[in-house]
């Protein structure tokens, strides 16, 4: 009977897996290899944003701990891992009075960090959205398949019935299944790290408005556009 051969292959998992078809273990095998790549790229993200909310904090409160702009320069401070100070560190040598053409130059280095670490937060994401979007279709193509195989296997032994059909068609199942495993935790994850990197990036864009305001009023020499106008 068929539920004895079942028990004894150890569950339905394991039966439906020992009844795929070569293309649908292909496909198994395709997709635990993304599940692989999918979870090492979610664990890595997470860690440096942890680590880059972190640093942020620490630089952001060193920052605003002495209001002069330049004190951490000038004291050669580091903070690796953080989006923020990777901003501060774009700008370029400010000297005691500058120009504003000179602080919108500094202004353009500041924006090229921001997008500069934003695509550097934003690498790889596009593997983990294929992961949502692409495993699905693989489990669906590895079911159509194994689906259609066991049909063409009913159809040769000319005798359709339940147990004649249920072993083939729970092997094409099992892609479905393992493709749902494999896109539902990465679309979870996917979500959570996205919302995390635009946040990290809005706060890199806040605290370029702050710096470049905090330069604007400490060092810029707006007698320089007056005397151009005079002239």
């Amino acid at each position: 009977m068929l539920v004895p051969e079942i028990v004894a292959a150890g569950g339905g998992l394991l039966f439906a897996f020992d009844h795929a078809t070569i293309a649908g273990k292909l496909v198994l095998t395709l997709l635990a290899v993304v599940s692989i790549f999918s979870w090492s790229i979610m664990i890595t993200k997470l860690r440096v944003i942890r680590f880059a909310r972190k640093q942020n904090a620490r630089f952001v409160a060193a920052f605003r701990q002495d209001r002069q702009p330049l004190r951490l320069f000038e004291k050669n401070a580091r903070f690796p891992g953080s989006p923020v100070f990777n901003v501060y560190r774009a700008r370029l040598g400010i000297a005691d009075k500058i120009s504003p053409a000179q602080m919108g130059a500094v202004n353009a280095a500041m924006e090229r960090a921001v997008g500069e670490t934003a695509l550097s937060l934003e690498s790889q994401m596009i593997l983990l959205a294929t992961a949502v979007s692409g495993s699905p279709f693989l489990g669906l193509l590895g079911t159509v398949w194994g689906v259609m195989d066991a049909f063409t296997g009913v159809a040769e032994a000319g005798s359709p019935s339940l147990v004649s059909m249920a072993p083939g068609v729970s092997g094409a199942l099992i892609t479905t299944v393992t493709a749902l495993c494999v896109a539902i935790p990465a679309m979870f994850g996917y979500n959570f790290l996205v919302t995390n990197i635009r946040g990290i990036i809005v706060e890199m864009d806040n605290f370029a408005a702050e710096l470049a305001s905090e330069f604007e009023h400490k060092y810029v020499d707006h007698s320089v556009r007056e005397s151009a106008f005079r002239r």
